[in-house]
């Protein structure tokens, strides 16, 4: 099963509530965005968003050029069903961030909340870099969060990798400086805890 028909599944036969990556504020996100990109007109493109209530929050707190991308179409009518009038601010694009045409230096903030450590090949890897490189302008932001090195290993029935603070920066490679990072522990719907890394990087390409 290819990953548009696995997350598909995902969410249609659940609900975005009872998924393990659920969260109802996605608050460190959310001070993270805001406070590297202060100004409201700033390009944020949330990668794999899916159903998550981030673009609310964002929404809320004035941004006005927001794009979520996620390779499940069904993920998307979620949020766009819960902001209703609201999603007609944000442009929303199904599709596979490692397919997708994106145009060049267009983003300011590229977000990731675990999509990365989804992929666990390193040609998988190389094309998400190359992807980042050509859509953020330079001197834009990453906001990456992965599970930590002590984090699961699988979620959602397939294998992640897992990342320390440094680790997760070093996978970046030459051109983004690490600007801060910080460590969270979700609790899923289930009462299950999962480390997650987060860092932000900013990328001057040399």
């Amino acid at each position: 099963m290819d990953a548009r028909h696995h997350w598909q599944s995902v969410y249609t036969q659940k609900s975005p509530e009872r998924v393990s990556w659920f969260q109802a504020t996605p608050t460190v996100s959310h001070t993270l965005i805001t406070q590297i990109a202060p100004a409201l007109d700033t390009r944020i493109l949330d990668v794999g968003g899916g159903a998550s209530t981030l673009v609310d929050g964002l929404l809320t707190s004035g941004y006005t050029a927001l794009s979520v991308l996620d390779v499940s179409p069904a993920a998307l009518a979620h949020a766009r069903a819960r902001l209703g009038a609201a999603a007609d601010g944000v442009t929303w694009l199904a599709a596979d961030i490692l397919e997708v045409v994106l145009p060049a230096a267009s983003i300011d903030v590229w977000h990731d909340r675990a999509v990365f450590h989804f992929l666990t090949h390193a040609e998988q890897r190389a094309r998400y870099f190359a992807q980042v490189r050509h859509a953020l302008r330079p001197g834009g932001y990453v906001v990456i969060a992965t599970f930590a090195d002590d984090g699961p290993t699988r979620c959602s029935g397939l294998d992640t990798a897992r990342y320390s603070a440094s680790e997760l920066h070093d996978a970046f490679g030459e051109g983004f400086t690490l600007v801060t990072s910080e460590r969270e522990l979700h609790v899923t719907p289930s009462g299950a805890a999962q480390a997650f890394t987060y860092c932000v990087c900013r990328w001057s390409p040399v």
